[in-house]
């Protein structure tokens, strides 16, 4: 079902109020997870000449953001909750903007990579694809898009106050080469586990030159 501009409204309104409530919680729980394995596979897939330009979508407290400044990349956080926004710039010392993923202000051909490491499900389907255009826009010809999210069988909806789609393989491959992306690869986490106990699909995706 469609969901109404209201309905938009209120998955935005109340995943960042649940986010901004629960800031400091939160990045207790997450600033010791180990995602060195999806940094690497964005780091590794950009065929551009270091130092990187890196768009953090879905920054978050600036955990990953730190990595990417600390090994030299120029490194910028975007989140849409504000208390995030701010914990990240005094964590990673970098610039981070402050915005809606539904409300997206990007430059155009601008970064040599997006690293949207569980955030994209937080935006609803209808939406996915714009949004999707909006982040293959951003990026430089030959451009990388890494992406995480908790996998699914296509369903959406709320759980533990906040909004999120759960895509499969097939629907988020539909769904990245609508927006005009080409796959790179592909990989379930954690790493080593038996397919049923990984619950995260992460990809890989270029922005071919025109």
């Amino acid at each position: 079902m469609k969901l109404s501009p209201q309905d938009l409204e209120k998955a935005v309104a109340v995943t960042l109020g649940h986010y901004n409530q629960h800031a400091e919680e939160f990045r207790r729980g997450t600033c010791d997870h180990d995602v060195s394995q999806n940094i690497e596979a964005l780091l590794g897939a950009i065929e551009a000449a270091p130092p990187f330009k890196i768009l953090d979508f879905g920054c978050g407290p600036g955990r990953d953001l730190k990595v990417f400044a600390e090994r030299g990349h120029h490194a910028i956080g975007l989140d849409g909750a504000e208390h995030f926004a701010v914990m990240a710039r005094a964590y990673s010392g970098c610039e981070v903007w402050h915005q809606d993923f539904l409300q997206l202000s990007l430059p155009q051909s601008h970064f040599d990579g997006v690293f949207a490491n569980a955030s994209l499900f937080h935006v609803p389907s209808q939406e996915l694809p714009r949004v999707l255009k909006q982040l293959h826009a951003t990026l430089k010809p030959g451009g990388i898009l890494f992406s995480s999210n908790p996998r699914g069988q296509n369903q959406e909806g709320w759980i533990a106050g906040r909004y999120g789609a759960y895509h499969d393989l097939d629907a988020w491959r539909t769904y990245m080469t609508v927006a005009g992306f080409t796959e790179r690869g592909h990989y379930y986490r954690p790493d080593g586990a038996p397919r049923e106990q990984q619950p995260w699909l992460a990809s890989l995706w270029r922005k071919d030159p025109a």
